[in-house]
């Protein structure tokens, strides 16, 4: 059978650090009369799987936590997986859908080249085996909006296989106590979304917008490695950093290009796993640490009063912070997994393997994109250690919010002061600054070169700490000045002449006769409160 043929579509091109103690972070569960009471001296639950305790007449028992994810993450690409229909957020309704999204008969899917490329460029990052020959399936279920009545998939043999992800977790109450956990990864595919329901609840009904319906889609099956609602949370987001830094997916969770399913289950430990269930669409990060960690509660809860567990899909409910359910799986769904017969096998080449005078365009070298991997968060991380002696913590902060790393590294090109001050500042105060705004790094009214100026003033002391946070917060109200215009407006320079501080003082003891006596038999001088000489004494004040 033919290889298929690939069309070309491009588009141009971070979470990371969660902090765990002891102490239980489910008092959500209180909202349906429940909690959890874990034993005595228990170590983190970074440390080791979420084990719960609560007292029974026949004495104490543990419970383990187990979690698995199912991660689906859009691909960045101008075209869909199948069709040559454009993706845009928040285009009008029904705007961008081909006749082959539509399903209409007589329309063949004719595969993405980009989607292609960004999924072994994303399984060469995670340390996934590539496979040289994968296949695409029919995955058969009915709802208004998947015309087509099935998705395409990668079912039986998906394009990567067995790879791992490694993220970090505070193990202490100290943010610097950072350990390491990798959870594996299963395998990664391609495969198609489905369309959009919009639920008209006054007037009872749904509308449907085909403009997501196939939009290619990576989907990441992690392995149940991990324990609690923070594991979780952690390693998403350090996926999303890896996403974006390859370029292959915004993975923006608010526009749902980055959604979540997980897989929860408790039991005791020694014995089987238990029953588990499924909390779908998760878009944060924060509220999918809360929904499994309530999750895990509400399971234990149910097994200690006696009850049951069912294998049910549940949801989220952001705004009463706790899980309902949707729909029972006990049935198992059939979905009739059938060969996609539009499609023949997608064959991947390396270096080795390449026919002889193979067409560049119409085949894929695993090597070429193994070349052309970029500098992954982790390594981004331990640079910024290494260079500029940085905590771990903040090389995380800098990593989380998007364009704050290279707002940094501008700073640092044109400023004179240390590495050390640089980050404060960046962190605590232009970062501060954003969150109160509500703003994105770009749309930041201060520009890294007015702070490289505002902190070089501050670094050959011509001006004071206090004088130099006055001259930012001026800069973040008044687009155009400088740092030196500021700074000679308000007269904040500190005085560097000794004779010139001396006629200061004169003139102030003369100007206000009024002279009592302080400590020591030494005079006092009462100065007006209205006063605002800037006076430096030595080479440590401010």
């Amino acid at each position: 059978m033919a290889a298929p043929v690939l069309r070309w579509s491009c588009v141009g091109k971070r979470w990371g650090l969660a902090c765990i103690d002891g102490g239980s972070r489910h008092g959500r569960g209180a909202a349906i009369g429940f909690t959890s009471r874990r034993k005595r001296g228990q170590s983190s639950v970074a440390q080791q799987p979420l084990i719960t305790a609560q007292k029974s007449r026949k004495g104490e028992h543990e419970w383990a936590a187990v979690v698995g994810l199912e991660i689906h993450a859009q691909i960045s690409s101008n075209s869909k997986l199948f069709s040559g229909s454009q993706v845009h957020f928040a285009a009008p309704p029904n705007s961008l859908v081909s006749f082959f999204d539509a399903s209409l008969p007589g329309t063949l899917p004719v595969l993405n080249r980009r989607c292609v490329e960004a999924a072994v460029m994303t399984g060469l990052a995670l340390n996934c085996r590539i496979n040289k020959k994968s296949l695409f399936d029919r995955k058969h279920y009915f709802y208004a909006d998947l015309p087509a009545g099935y998705q395409i998939t990668q079912q039986r043999l998906p394009i990567a296989v067995n790879g791992s992800l490694a993220y970090s977790v505070c193990v202490g109450k100290k943010p610097s106590q950072v350990s390491t956990k990798t959870v594996r990864i299963k395998q990664i595919q391609l495969e198609q979304d489905s369309g959009k329901s919009l639920h008209d609840e006054p007037r009872s009904q749904t509308l449907i917008d085909l403009n997501r319906a196939g939009v290619g889609l990576l989907e990441v099956v992690l392995e149940p490695d991990m324990s609690c609602g923070e594991e979780a949370a952690s390693a998403v987001r350090e996926l999303q950093l890896i996403l974006q830094a390859l370029g292959t997916s915004q993975a923006n969770m608010a526009e749902g290009q980055l959604r979540v399913d997980a897989n929860i289950s408790v039991h005791h430990p020694g014995e089987p796993l238990g029953v588990r269930t499924e909390v779908k669409n998760l878009n944060s990060a924060r509220f999918l640490a809360k929904a499994i960690d309530f999750e895990i509660e509400r399971q234990i809860h149910e097994l200690e009063n006696g009850r049951k567990i069912l294998n049910e899909t549940r949801s989220f409910d952001y705004k009463l912070g706790c899980t309902m359910p949707m729909r029972d799986k006990e049935g198992k769904q059939d979905y009739r997994f059938m060969p996609e017969p539009n499609l023949p096998p997608l064959l991947l080449h390396d270096t080795a393997s390449l026919p002889p005078g193979a067409d560049p365009q119409q085949v894929i070298n695993i090597d070429w994109i193994r070349e052309q991997l970029p500098e992954l968060p982790s390594e981004t991380r331990e640079k910024l250690i290494q260079q500029y002696g940085m905590l771990p913590e903040h090389s995380f902060a800098l990593l989380n919010e998007v364009g704050l790393l290279e707002f940094f590294q501008n700073v640092i090109k044109e400023t004179r002061a240390e590495p050390k001050k640089v980050t404060s500042w960046v962190l605590n105060i232009f970062l501060g600054f954003l969150k109160q705004q509500n703003l994105t790094v770009n749309e930041s009214p201060v520009t890294p070169s007015a702070l490289a100026e505002l902190l070089n003033l501050l670094d050959r002391k011509a001006i004071s700490s206090s004088a130099a946070k006055q001259v930012f917060e001026e800069l973040w109200r008044s687009k155009g000045k400088t740092p030196s215009q500021i700074v000679s407006e308000k007269k904040l320079e500190l005085m560097q002449d000794q004779e010139a501080l001396e006629r200061v003082c004169h003139t102030v003891m003369e100007g206000h006769p009024q002279v009592g006596v302080g400590g020591e038999g030494k005079p006092c001088i009462s100065v007006p409160a209205d006063h605002h000489w800037k006076i430096r004494e030595g080479p440590h004040s401010d």
